[in-house]
This record gives structure tokens, sequence and C-alpha cells, in this order.
């Protein structure tokens, strides 16, 4: 695929995913290529590509009709999806446990932490962005640690859906009190799963690694619970179905 090409299909999957995932296209909707090229500015092709990769993503069915809508999702959907990340994170520890990791990936884990504790001790209040990068850092960590390239691509898989990502709901949770006291408890975790990795303590670290999933379920249930304050500001809950 020639670079610009290339360019305008990653900007059209980008937009798209964006309109999906704030509610600009509706849960349910049918998209229209046409409609979605005219407000990009961009031709049918790199639509039609970003659309293919969405639907691998989850974010978006194909309809027996050849046509595509957004994806809907049930609570349960997600908290599902939570579930099978938790349960291959928790492989993930005990494979790194079992095989090891060095005093370099340690060291590097520890950096990530420190960092993280850094963040929720900000003079100004919790740094909610370098959290969120940070965190995502640590569970790329664990994903590597494992050492497994079949565990990887199955964590990959597991993290597509909507909200089923382990920094999902770190946006828009600035007033949540609940929340906050969550995130001292991620980190906690955080540090549990890596003390039991560097013991070799496989069952504990897969223990604490699918704990730690179970915030996340949590944190949906909280989101749910108030779903018209909490929506508008949390990416891809539009797309859960109320009950």
């Amino acid at each position: 695929m020639a670079k610009g090409r290339a360019n305008q299909s990653q900007r059209a999957e980008r937009a798209l995913r964006s309109m999906i995932l704030n509610g600009e296209l509706e849960a349910g909707g049918r998209i229209s290529e046409i409609a979605v090229s005219e407000k990009l500015g961009l031709s049918r092709t790199p639509i039609r590509e970003a659309v293919a990769r969405l639907v691998e993503e989850g974010l978006i069915e194909t309809l027996a009709s050849g046509r595509s809508k957004v994806a809907s999702y049930t609570g349960q959907d997600i908290t599902d999806a939570i579930e099978v990340r938790g349960t291959f994170e928790g492989v993930a520890a005990r494979l790194a446990a079992e095989r090891g990791v060095d005093a370099e990936a340690e060291h590097a884990c520890h950096v990530i932490l420190d960092a993280i504790d850094d963040a929720l001790t900000a003079a100004d209040g919790i740094d909610f962005e370098s959290y969120a990068a940070l965190n995502a850092e640590f569970h790329v960590w664990l994903r590597e640690a494992a050492r497994s390239p079949i565990i990887a691509r199955e964590l990959t898989r597991a993290t597509r859906l909507p909200l089923a990502d382990p920094s999902a709901f770190l946006q828009g949770q600035e007033i949540n009190a609940k929340f906050l006291a969550s995130l001292r408890i991620a980190q906690s975790q955080h540090r549990a799963i890596l003390d039991a990795i560097v013991n070799r303590e496989g069952a504990r670290a897969e223990a604490m690694a699918r704990e730690h999933a179970r915030l996340a379920r949590q944190n949906l249930a909280s989101a749910l619970a108030d779903k018209n304050r909490t929506a508008p500001r949390i990416p891809g809950l539009v797309l859960v179905a109320n009950d």
C-alpha cells in the first residue's frame, strides 16, 4: 500500500473509531460509507478499509446484506470481555513467575510503578494522563514478561472490545471519589503482582492478576449505574445498552 493511501486509511480508522466511541455514530445504526466519506473528506476506499479493521475489533458488525452497522453490547458482554482479559493476564503473570524475569526487566517495571506513585501523589491532584499512559505500560510489561507470543496475541485480542482495555475507565472520572480510591488499590495490586513474579510465586501472581481485573468490573458496574452522567465522559460507554 502506498504511503499516502496508508495515511488516509489510518486517518479514516482513527476518525471512525472516535465517532463510534463518542456516540456520533449510534450503537446499532447503519454506517453510510458515502456520508462518512463526505464528512472526513476522504474517498470511499480508505473508509472501506477502516470499516474492515473495525469489524475485526468488534466495533462494527457486517450484516447479511453486506452493509455495516455500529455494534452494541450488553453490560454482561463487557464484563465477560474483562473476565477474559483477567484470565489471560493471570496466565501471563504465572508464566512470568515460573520462567523468571531478569534484573533489567524487573528494574523496568519498578521504574514504571515508581512513576505511577508520582502520578498518584502529584501536588495538584492525580495526574490522570500520566497514570493512564503508565498503567498501559505496566500491562504491556506484564504481557511481554510471559515471553509467550500466543499469550501476547490473545491478550491483544481480549482488549479490543471497548471498555475491556486496562485503561478504559481512566477518562472523565476525576470527580468520582470511589474511582480515585480504586486507583490506589490498583497500584498496590501492581506491586503485589510484580513481587509475586520476582519471587517465582506463580499461583499467587496469577491470582493477583485476576483479582486486579475485578477492579475494572467494579468500575464498569459503577459507570453503568450512573450512565447518564458517565457516558459522555467515558469513550465506548454509549455502546452498552441499558438493561
